[in-house]
């Protein structure tokens, strides 16, 4: 079942409203006295429903989860569709420019203080969830997917794994860099990070940077699955089909 609500964000985008999605596993309703752990995603439009996707293809997540049973709550919230970079600024850690883009301001962090202040807060009250770091993760693609390391990593304390697909590790390397090596991880940290091997030619550099940062990711100890996915490409479709291999990763040992 998935429930679909209007919320805003004052902090970022004043009184407009976006939608926000939460799914719950099949067991929810006969289930009474159990509580779930919870995937907080990024793109929510993209996540379930393909007629509110942006391209028309969602991840199929909703359907994915049923027919595997996976008893996992996910809880989902639209970008923010301004023209103006709109997304690229919420959904980047830092402040950057970039010759295609121009100047994009880093609201990473206000974002993630809404999820973590806000959002999080709501779901716990409304829903039967595990509230606690270790049942609690993140996930997304792309810029997202960016957002996904940046919470695992200066949100540690909150989210105990995350799943980072097709990240924008392009955006200020250096500053993501010094991210990996100064933040404050536990050792039970889990982050699944893909690429697709058809998208590496996408940045300039980009499977050098990759390579980077699973590094640095492994050198923290940290317990890191690491793919390049084969003929994956950066869209929907291609997320989808890794679906079983990142919700593998974040359930993995998970009662």
């Amino acid at each position: 079942m998935i429930l679909k609500w209007d919320v805003t964000i004052p902090e970022l985008t004043g009184e407009e409203r976006r939608n926000a999605y939460v799914y719950l596993p099949v067991s929810y309703d006969w289930d009474q006295e159990r509580r779930y752990p919870v995937l907080y995603m990024f793109d929510g439009h993209n996540v379930f429903f393909d007629s509110d996707a942006t391209y028309g293809k969602s991840w199929g997540l909703g359907e994915y989860l049923d027919s595997a049973e996976i008893p996992l709550i996910v809880a989902a919230v639209e970008c923010n569709h301004s023209p103006d970079n709109g997304r690229l600024s919420e959904y980047s850690p830092f402040t950057f420019y970039e010759p295609d883009l121009g100047h994009i301001t880093g609201r990473g962090r206000l974002t993630m203080e809404w999820f973590v202040h806000r959002f999080k807060p709501d779901i716990d009250r409304r829903f039967r969830t595990c509230p606690d770091r270790r049942h609690t993760f993140l996930g997304g693609s792309s810029m997202g997917g960016l957002m996904s390391l940046y919470g695992a990593l200066e949100y540690n304390y909150v989210f105990s794994r995350a799943a980072a697909l097709s990240p924008s590790l392009w955006v200020a390397p250096d500053r993501l860099a010094r991210m990996v090596r100064g933040a404050d991880l536990r050792r039970d940290t889990v982050i699944y990070m893909d690429y697709g091997s058809r998208e590496l030619g996408s940045h300039e550099l980009m499977e050098g940077q990759f390579t980077r940062v699973a590094r640095q990711l492994l050198e923290r100890r940290i317990q890191l699955t690491c793919r390049i996915v084969p003929g994956g490409d950066h869209c929907e479709a291609s997320w989808e089909r890794q679906n079983p291999f990142f919700i593998g990763t974040l359930m993995y040992n998970i009662d």
